[in-house]
């Protein structure tokens, strides 16, 4: 089955009965092991869903913009940042990623699992234009599998709306099923789209994991992994 990825699609995955579990994740294991040492600064969650990411990294002293396409979606997150204290450090903006220009760049842009209405390594291109000279880009996606592959599903109730694998209205909502092949890609096919004589690449992972707290049964994540430091 084919998926527009649009407001419709998101706002229908954030209402539905998987909201709960997508709405109630810890960030990203991925985020907290790459992020964690960088001085904090300025930065943008493409996709937030319930603003896990977002929220972490602004408890970490981070001044942090989390979009995300559905309302829902980025309801919960506000009352999450309230309910955590730091609601004054993130701004929740309601966009299209595959159109949205956020007017200004970023010290670290991260997206999880997000894939809006356009080609998943043209986002992360849009993606990748938002990051200052010195910052960081930090991309967790689905890992593209092959056709006969033999990995468990990811739809673990992540999904972000435009972007995140918890529930963010752009990410992982696909019920049962393994992400689509246009919503996937591979440390090489996105690491091959960074200039090198604009970019380095600090991480390009492809990873398996089984997430924790997940209720129901085992799933295995796979994962892409990059990231990369814009050269001033």
């Amino acid at each position: 089955m084919t998926h527009a990825f649009d407001r419709q699609y998101w706002d229908e995955i954030w209402q539905g009965d998987r909201a709960g579990s997508m709405g109630s994740g810890a960030p990203n294991p991925h985020l907290v092991r790459e992020i964690a040492e960088l001085p904090p600064g300025t930065a943008l969650d493409a996709g937030c869903g319930a603003g896990a990411e977002a929220i972490w990294l602004a408890e970490r002293g981070w001044r942090v913009t989390g979009a995300d396409i559905a309302t829902a979606a980025l309801d919960r997150a506000a009352e999450r940042a309230a309910e955590r204290g730091v609601a004054g450090q993130v701004e929740w903006v309601l966009a299209d990623l595959s159109a949205w220009d956020p007017g200004t760049r970023f010290d670290l842009v991260t997206t999880h699992y997000a894939h809006p209405a356009m080609p998943q390594l043209e986002f992360y291109d849009r993606a990748a234009s938002w990051v200052a000279p010195g910052g960081t880009l930090l991309i967790v996606g689905h890992l593209h599998q092959p056709a006969d592959g033999d990995g468990p599903s990811h739809g673990h109730g992540h999904g972000h709306g435009q972007g995140h694998g918890h529930g963010h209205g752009h990410g992982h909502g696909h019920g049962g099923d393994a992400p689509p092949a246009a919503a996937s890609a591979t440390a090489a096919t996105i690491t091959e789209r960074l200039d090198p004589t604009a970019w380095d690449v600090v991480t390009a992972q492809e990873s398996r994991r089984v997430p924790d707290g997940h209720d129901g049964p085992e799933v295995t994540l796979h994962d892409v992994v990059v990231r990369a430091t814009r050269r001033h």
